[in-house]
């Protein structure tokens, strides 16, 4: 999800099942998958039996549905509620 969320940065998952459940287009998940492990996309739309999440990430060149597939509800681990940003630290600042 970089830019938006950034190596450092925490986010807070909900895992509880009813709002596990109301995932809807324009949320952000955490989900395994198989070949790249743990994942966090936003989920750009769901499939109509509900059972399918396809997912994209806000970087141009991220790895997203298009390169495999849909998500199954099963390997979704959790919504993102809460981001913490990592604090700023400049390079001056650290020498």
């Amino acid at each position: 999800m970089s830019p938006d969320i950034k190596k450092g940065d925490f986010v807070l998952l909900a895992r509880i099942p009813f709002l596990c459940d109301s995932i809807k287009g324009g949320d952000v998940i955490v989900f395994h998958q198989p070949y790249y492990g743990t994942l966090i996309k936003k989920v750009s739309h769901i499939s109509s039996g509900g059972e399918a999440y396809f997912v994209t990430g806000s970087h141009p060149l991220s790895i997203d549905s298009h390169q495999f597939g849909p998500i199954q509800r099963r390997d979704i681990l959790g919504k993102v509620i809460w981001h913490i940003h990592q604090p700023y630290r400049s390079t001056a600042a650290n020498k």
